[in-house]
């Protein structure tokens, strides 16, 4: 750390912002890099403030009250603007910002989740004669095509019926039901094709073309038990996406299920709020959370840490190669979800958040004068589609002054290229283990 006073980085950064850097001791240094944000200076131009304030005005003249506005901005190390930012305020599902940061500290943008699937009886001429068992891994993302791919697996095994029982044990969820007897029961009719609801048949002709139709069927009923039976013979070994790919998922569809089960494989609502806290460097009374999705208006977090979360999740990634772009919808580029009809600056990269009288953003803005702009937004109102257009509008107008970049920042920039829905490859992610 002190080398980085030698180098000049310090001064580079405060020059870069915007700020007459001065001779910074040592020490001080150091027990501020401790603080949240990292914000050695207020901004010496007031335009940003000035923007906010006109803002604030806008919403009074509405009949909000100032005090229920929350607002942060920050480029490195300078503070651009703020309004309640260390008040906890309710963030509605900006709170799956702390779900994503606890899950990276946790398990790493690279962790996928295994679900295991076993028989209780031998295979003979396409029969397995005895129970087919899944033991679930806290997959969260484990839908049709997941299943189909699953169903498929077992027929190229020369598994067609199942003599048995369908056994559900361990933490098995399927299309965001945890209640493990409606995942098994749905798990069940995807792998027989001839048992298809609507759902299941349109989910199916997202898949790639000739991907062909499973016919397991299963003569039993599906059984729920604690344990799998421990005499089982492992079949295939089933992986989820990697976690930055489900985060990515999650966010762009804000998908509440999703983010509960994040949360509840983490141990709970305080394990994920306390994770959040300690990596991003804030006051635990900044992140108050009762669950993993932002239901509610008892889960707070103030915008200063709806800030340094993001900014943590951008260090945590660094190591792989990836950024906050690669787990938060950008604007431009992921026209689909909580994006669609919003008018937010080009290759900004956002997350929403939306109670009846909550609607809250945050994220990071490129821009060419003051670099990244970190930022965190969270009004409460009751017109909802209002605030959301004058957030956007602020957006706009900040942009306007400090001028669009000439390509998207490196830091920033996706390195996924997945700028449509996922194309779920489930198939590739089944590990056959039994040969016959």
């Amino acid at each position: 750390m002190l080398q980085l006073f030698g180098s000049g980085l310090i001064s580079l950064w405060l020059e870069m912002a915007g700020v007459q850097p001065k001779p910074v001791d040592a020490l001080e240094f150091l027990t501020l890099n401790s603080r949240p944000g990292l914000v050695l200076a207020p901004d010496s131009q007031p335009f940003a403030a000035d923007t906010v304030q006109e803002y604030l005005k806008q919403l009074e003249a509405a009949g909000l009250l100032r005090s229920n506005q929350g607002i942060w901005l920050q480029s490195g190390p300078v503070l651009l603007a703020n309004n309640q930012g260390t008040e906890p305020l309710p963030a509605a599902s900006i709170t799956k910002v702390a779900t994503s940061l606890a899950a990276l500290k946790t398990w790493g943008p690279n962790h996928q989740f295994e679900t295991l699937v076993g028989a209780t009886g031998p295979i003979n001429n396409g029969v397995l004669q005895g129970d087919l068992v899944i033991q679930g891994g806290g997959d969260p993302f484990f839908v049709w095509e997941e299943a189909i791919a699953l169903g498929n697996s077992l027929n190229r095994m020369g598994i067609k019926r199942i003599a048995g029982n369908l056994v559900i044990s361990g933490n098995f969820a399927m299309n965001y039901k945890t209640n493990p007897l409606q995942a098994g029961q749905l798990l069940q009719q995807a792998l027989n094709a001839t048992t298809w609801s609507r759902e299941a048949t349109a989910q199916y002709l997202t898949m790639p073309q000739g991907t062909p139709r499973p016919q397991v069927a299963i003569a039993g009923t599906v059984q729920v038990t604690p344990l799998p039976n421990p005499k089982q013979i492992l079949l295939v070994r089933h992986r989820s996406l990697p976690l930055s790919e489900i985060l990515k998922e999650m966010n762009i569809y804000s998908n509440n299920e999703m983010s509960e089960m994040l949360a509840q494989n983490l141990g709970g609502a305080r394990v994920v709020q306390s994770i959040a806290a300690n990596a991003a460097r804030v006051p635990p009374q900044e992140i108050q959370l009762i669950n993993g999705s932002g239901l509610g208006v008892e889960n707070r977090i103030s915008p200063r840490a709806a800030c340094a979360m993001l900014m943590a999740i951008q260090r945590e990634l660094m190591p792989a190669q990836l950024s906050v772009a690669d787990l938060f919808p950008v604007s431009g580029r992921d026209r689909r979800g909580t994006m669609e009809a919003r008018r937010i600056p080009q290759a900004t990269v956002i997350k929403t958040g939306t109670l009846r009288d909550v609607s809250a953003l945050a994220g990071v803005l490129p821009t060419r004068d003051r670099g990244l702009v970190w930022f965190a937004i969270i009004n409460r109102g009751t017109n909802i589609e209002g605030l959301r257009v004058r957030q956007d509008q602020l957006l706009q107008r900040l942009l306007k002054q400090w001028q669009v970049t000439a390509t998207v920042p490196a830091a920033i920039a996706p390195k996924s290229s997945n700028s449509t829905p996922i194309s779920l490859g489930a198939a590739s992610r089944n590990e056959i283990l039994y040969g016959g």
